[in-house]
């Protein structure tokens, strides 16, 4: 790590101690811009004997329950980073080097498993109905079920799943590890949109390197520094696919797509089928050129819109035309 990365780590951790309550608004706003301090911040993380480490999880912890979101969301642009840093780390057997990590991910997710009354949080998704319309399909697109959506309606049949409550944890062990890194993946995947392209990229690279560690495709990928398979769970590498979806769309195409192929082949070696599901989905909904996208301005997943109007040729076979033909005089 050079002198000049260390001076700019150095000024960020004294300026946020003196800063006054009133700025830190606008301090908060005017982090992202800092290319070379978050620059700075991943080599440091990237270090696990660097003195800077613990300070800097430190006050990574701190902007984490400020509850200015620019704060939050600052440190969570980190979390894909720390995650590789501690399973890495975790691999090697070495936990003395991993222990600020492992507070910070441990405090991020206690954090989150609460809402600001203290009481545990309980999330829920109402999955929808193929009868229902949405942004992704028309019910007239699937065929005629004029009578089944009907009846689905006036049942009002609805499925919904539950994530939750979550207990605290009060440290990291190989039982509990992914149950936390999953649910702080999901957090990290909730502001997506927020994320700058150097979060995204890291997302990708570790997505990579967590699959292929140990196995023989390390070797073409030619990554280089730990040698050990890193165990994943298939609920840990479906989050890691919603964050890959995401960034194929927003300007990281190739990075992406290796991630994903990583994904995929760590599916089919552990027999997964989630991910094999949701891994394949994405493969085959994919356009065939690589996607351009901007990497300023609004984000987005691209999705093709079913037409609201349903659409009946004038050819088509109606019951009044097959009565005018059988009465029509040759």
């Amino acid at each position: 790590m050079l002198a000049v990365d260390t001076g700019v780590v150095e000024e960020w951790l004294s300026e946020f101690k003196t800063l006054p309550e009133a700025s830190i608004s606008s301090y908060a706003t005017s982090l992202k811009d800092k290319s070379a301090l978050i620059s700075s911040l991943y080599k440091v993380i990237q270090e696990p004997q660097s003195e800077l480490l613990e300070p800097v999880c430190h006050q990574l912890f701190e902007f984490y329950r400020s509850g200015e979101k620019q704060l939050l969301r600052f440190t969570l642009q980190f979390l894909p980073e720390l995650m590789w840093c501690y399973l890495a780390v975790s691999a090697s057997r070495d936990l003395q080097s991993s222990g600020c990590i492992e507070a910070l991910l441990l405090g991020v997710y206690n954090l989150e498993i609460v809402d600001k009354e203290g009481h545990s949080k309980v999330l829920s998704f109402t999955i929808p109905s193929l009868s229902k319309p949405s942004v992704y399909h028309e019910p007239s697109s699937i065929g005629s079920m004029a009578l089944t959506e009907g009846a689905l309606s006036q049942h009002g049949l609805s499925r919904v799943v539950y994530s939750g409550p979550h207990p605290q944890r009060e440290m990291l062990t190989a039982q509990n590890r992914f149950e936390v890194l999953t649910f702080l993946l999901l957090c990290y995947n909730a502001a997506l949109s927020y994320m700058p392209a150097v979060s995204l990229q890291s997302l990708c690279q570790i997505c990579s390197r967590i699959c292929v560690c140990g196995y023989p495709r390390q070797q073409v990928r030619k990554y280089k520094g730990v040698n050990s398979r890193i165990p994943v769970s298939s609920e840990f590498m479906v989050q890691m696919l919603t964050g890959i979806y995401y960034a194929f769309y927003n300007g990281e195409w190739d990075l992406a797509r290796k991630a994903m192929d990583d994904i995929l082949y760590r599916a089919q070696l552990e027999l997964y089928p989630e991910p094999l599901l949701v891994a394949n989905a994405i493969k085959a909904s994919l356009p065939q050129g690589a996607m351009k996208s901007s990497k300023e301005g609004t984000r987005c997943i691209q999705v093709e819109i079913t037409p609201t109007s349903s659409r009946i040729s004038r050819n088509a076979v109606t019951s009044m035309s097959i009565r005018g033909h059988r009465w029509k005089r040759h």
